[in-house]
C-alpha cells in the first residue's frame, strides 16, 4: 500500500465498482457523494449489476451507471471490457472478489480497493493496487469500510446515504389516493431477499392490526417477484380492509417518495430498510442472525466514522430502532439455523410482537 496522499493531478474520470446486492449499493452513496464533492468536475461512473442499478436512480452525483449481468456471458464480458478498458484515471472497488479486482485493474492506472486479510484467499491482490485496506466483515460497518478507501487518497468524508429519486411524483399521486389524503399511514415491508432474515406472517398481521387500531392506515411494500407478491398478498388478506398493497406496483424510487411521507417504516434486514432510513423517517428494523455492526441501517444525520451499532442488543440511534431476536447465539453471523439462505431462524421465528409494539409506541409518542 502506498502512503496516504491527495491524488495529483486530480482524476478527470472515476469508476466506482459495486457488484453486490441492493443494500450494498445504497450504502456506497456516502462514498459517491464524497467523491463528487472532492472532484466536482470529474466524470463519475458507477459499475453495478443490472438488477441493482435502480438503487441509484436520480442520484445527482453520478454521471453514468454502467450495468453488468450477474453472470455475464463471454460476449457480455467483452462488451463491458471495451466500455471500461483504460477509460478512467481512478478506479475504486468495494468488494474483494475477483471480478471487481480485474475490472479495477483494467479500467485505470490508479486503483483503490479492499483486499482480503493477509494469507487469506486473494491476499496477493494488494500488490497490483495503488492503495488498499483490508476488508473487515465483522467489526466495521459497511459505510465506514467504504469511506476508509477514500481516506487513503485524502478525500474528506460525507456520511449521508442518498436514496433513489423519482421524477414521476405527480403521476404517483394520481395512482394512489392515500398520498393526497391527510390520513397518516405506516409502511410495513415484510419480506427480505433471503428467508433466514424473515419474521413470521402472523407477526406482521398482528402488528398491522395493532397499528390500524391506533388510527394509522397500512401500506404494504414489496418487490415484483412472484414469491414476494404472494407473500405480501397473504398478509394483506388478513389485514384491515383499507390496507394498500404496493407489492410489484412501484419502482424503488417511487417507493422512496411514499416512504418519506409515512409516519413510520417497519422492515427486516434488507435493502429497502436502508433506503427507508435514508429518508429520515423513523424506522424499526428486525435483526436476527445478521451482524448489526456490519449491516444495520446507517442512521439519518449520523456523521461519525465509527460504527453506530453494537453487535448485541436492541438499540436506538437517531431515527433507527433496531430490535434484535433473543438467544445466546444471537447474532450468529450465519445464514440461519440451517446455514443456508433458505433457512429459518429461531431468533426471528420466536420474536415477540410485543417488543415491536413497545418500539411503535416509543416512536409515535416521540413524534
Amino acid at each position: 500500500m502506498l502512503s496516504k496522499k491527495n491524488l495529483s493531478p486530480a482524476p478527470k474520470k472515476i469508476l466506482l465498482i459495486v457488484l453486490r446486492y441492493l443494500g450494498d449499493v445504497v450504502l456506497t452513496t456516502p462514498m459517491i457523494s464524497s467523491l463528487r464533492q472532492a472532484y466536482p468536475d470529474a466524470q463519475l461512473d458507477v459499475l453495478v449489476y443490472g438488477c441493482t442499478s435502480i438503487m441509484l436512480e436520480g442520484n445527482p452525483d453520478i454521471d453514468n451507471i454502467i450495468s453488468s449481468p450477474n453472470r455475464p456471458k463471454l460476449v457480455e464480458y467483452w462488451q463491458l471490457l471495451r466500455q471500461i478498458f483504460r477509460r478512467y484515471d481512478l478506479s475504486l472497488a468495494v468488494q474483494t472478489g475477483d471480478r471487481p479486482f480485474f475490472y479495477s485493474l483494467l479500467a485505470a492506472p490508479v486503483r483503490v480497493s479492499v483486499v482480503p486479510k493477509k494469507y487469506a484467499t486473494g491476499w496477493w491482490k494488494r500488490y497490483f493496487l495503488s492503495f488498499w485496506t483490508e476488508f473487515d466483515n465483522e467489526k466495521t460497518h459497511t459505510v465506514v469500510q467504504n469511506l476508509k478507501l477514500l481516506d487513503l487518497i485524502g478525500v474528506p468524508n460525507c456520511f449521508s446515504v442518498t436514496p433513489p429519486r423519482s421524477h414521476n411524483i405527480n403521476q404517483l399521486k394520481l395512482r394512489f389516493d392515500f398520498l393526497t389524503s391527510s390520513a397518516p399511514y405506516v409502511i410495513l415491508h415484510p419480506l427480505p431477499q433471503f428467508s433466514y432474515k424473515r419474521w413470521t406472517i402472523e407477526g406482521w398481521v398482528e402488528i398491522g392490526n395493532y397499528l390500524n387500531s391506533l388510527g394509522y392506515a397500512l401500506v404494504l411494500s414489496g418487490g415484483p417477484g412472484q414469491e414476494e407478491m404472494d407473500y405480501v398478498a397473504e398478509i394483506s388478506e388478513q389485514s384491515p380492509k383499507n390496507t394498500v398493497n404496493l407489492a410489484g406496483q412501484v419502482t424503488l424510487a417511487e417507493l422512496t417518495h411514499i416512504i418519506s411521507h409515512a409516519k413510520l417504516f417497519i422492515g427486516p434486514d434488507t435493502g429497502t430498510t436502508h433506503l427507508a432510513t435514508a429518508t429520515g423517517i423513523p424506522v424499526i428494523t428486525l435483526f436476527g442472525p445478521s451482524n448489526p455492526i456490519k449491516w444495520a441501517p446507517w442512521p439519518y444525520d449520523y456523521d461519525k466514522q465509527q460504527n453506530p451499532f453494537e453487535n448485541k442488543g436492541t438499540q436506538h440511534i437517531n431515527n433507527v430502532h433496531l430490535i434484535q431476536g433473543k438467544g445466546d447465539c444471537v447474532p450468529c453471523h450465519q445464514e440461519g439455523c440451517d446455514r443456508h439462505r433458505a433457512s429459518h431462524s429461531d431468533c426471528l421465528d420466536n420474536l415477540s410482537p410485543e417488543s415491536i409494539k413497545t418500539a411503535v409506541i416509543q416512536v409515535l409518542s416521540a413524534k
